[in-house]
């Protein structure tokens, strides 16, 4: 007989099925059977910690963006913040920054395929701990932030919008050009859209860089090592620290996904897919770097703020090379759990997948031959980089009069 709980549960989404499995896994993985947790955690040499005290500390400190005079600001951020969750600001007026970018799905929409006017043929990445990279985007076809901010509104497949609809919605609506005023000084009226558009790349940036996700067992772990703690008296589960010593030794992982954020911010083809919807090529770091170089609004054109120069100087040594094809951008593994399906076009399904696909005894290249002990180990590791806690609340933002 089915009681009335598991009625409920037979009824719940897809999408919160997957979360509730996810939640189940990692408990599961953290208590274990009687055995398990008798087990002795394994021994970390004096280089092993230099390595695990370099993914922190967790949230790493992080100054303003030196490209966005308003980053960081309060006044540029609820700005920000009312524009991300604004329809209109759509040419349709249906759909929204967090149309696809949802709070309750991390930031992303737990989709294989982003879904704007049109199914795109990449997966939603995670806007959560989106600050200070290099690159934005699969393929790095921004610079910073701001710039990456404006790219969906424009994409006929995305927002579909235009400068000129951006610019009329500010100025047409009293709360928004009151607040532009407040954090740009003046409204230009009823020309030069293309600064007032700039403009709403920078809030927003300024917006999502509020993003961040909490502390997780992990750091907890990280951080009592840095004090000197003996690991007899962390409560960090054995197979978790299996996990970690297999990251950061055997699986070679580190090389890619270093870091606080746990990504060096560049491109990796890992062999695992070059193609897109319908098996169309799809060439990655390539493509992101020829229009990286076509964009007014990247870092070498007349909207960086920064004044020195200096943030520019990777742009201006970008170099096109063979290897770039079919290159995507290596994630963070942050919050991983919260952010399936996996992969630049969202095929792989759950985080053992992924660590099977990478452990598959020399395919993709170069991927180590790991055990299935060892695999299950790496993979509640990978999950206690994960929580649930600090989750983003929107805040009531006082009239602009």
């Amino acid at each position: 007989m089915i009681s009335g709980t598991s009625r409920a549960c037979l009824n719940v989404s897809r999408i919160t099925r997957a979360v509730v499995a996810a939640v189940c896994m990692a408990f599961s993985s953290w208590v274990g059977s009687a055995e398990e947790r008798v087990t002795p955690q394994p021994s970390f040499s004096d280089g092993e910690i230099k390595i695990i005290l370099s993914h922190g500390p967790w949230p790493a400190p992080l100054a303003p963006d030196p490209t966005n005079r308003v980053s960081g600001k309060q006044d540029a951020i609820e700005l920000g913040t009312l524009l991300f969750f604004d329809r209109r600001l759509s040419g349709s007026g249906t759909k929204a920054c967090a149309s696809c970018h949802v709070p309750e799905r991390n930031w992303s929409d737990n989709l294989r395929r982003g879904v704007g006017m049109a199914e795109l043929d990449r997966n939603t990445p995670t806007l959560m701990n989106v600050r200070g990279q290099r690159w934005y985007g699969w393929d790095g076809a921004a610079d910073s932030l701001w710039s990456q901010s404006l790219r969906p509104i424009v994409d006929a497949r995305e927002l579909a919008a235009t400068p000129r609809h951006v610019a009329d919605l500010v100025r047409s609506d009293e709360q928004l050009s009151c607040r532009y005023r407040q954090v740009f000084g003046t409204l230009p009226w009823p020309t030069d859209d293309e600064t007032v558009f700039v403009n709403v790349g920078k809030v927003l940036a300024a917006f999502q860089e509020t993003l961040l996700s909490g502390r997780t067992p992990f750091d907890q772990f990280r951080d009592a090592l840095a004090r000197g703690e003996s690991l007899s008296s962390l409560s960090y589960s054995a197979p978790a620290q299996r996990g970690l010593q297999i990251f950061i030794g055997k699986g070679g992982c580190t090389s890619c996904h270093s870091g606080p954020n746990f990504t060096n911010g560049e491109f990796f083809s890992t062999g695992l897919s070059r193609f897109g919807p319908l098996r169309k090529p799809d060439p990655g770091r390539d493509a992101g770097i020829r229009q990286l170089r076509e964009s007014r609004f990247n870092l070498l054109g007349p909207y960086n703020d920064d004044a020195t120069g200096a943030s520019a100087t990777h742009t201006r040594q970008i170099a096109m090379a063979s290897g770039n094809f079919g290159a995507f951008k290596v994630p963070s593994l942050r919050n991983l759990m919260l952010t399936s399906p996996y992969g630049h076009d969202g095929d792989v399904e759950t985080i053992a997948e992924v660590v099977r696909l990478h452990a598959s005894d020399g395919q993709p290249a170069g991927a180590p031959s790991l055990t299935p002990r060892e695999q299950t180990d790496l993979v509640v590791f990978l999950e206690s980089l994960s929580t649930f806690a600090n989750p983003w609340r929107p805040e009531d933002a006082a009239r602009c009069e």
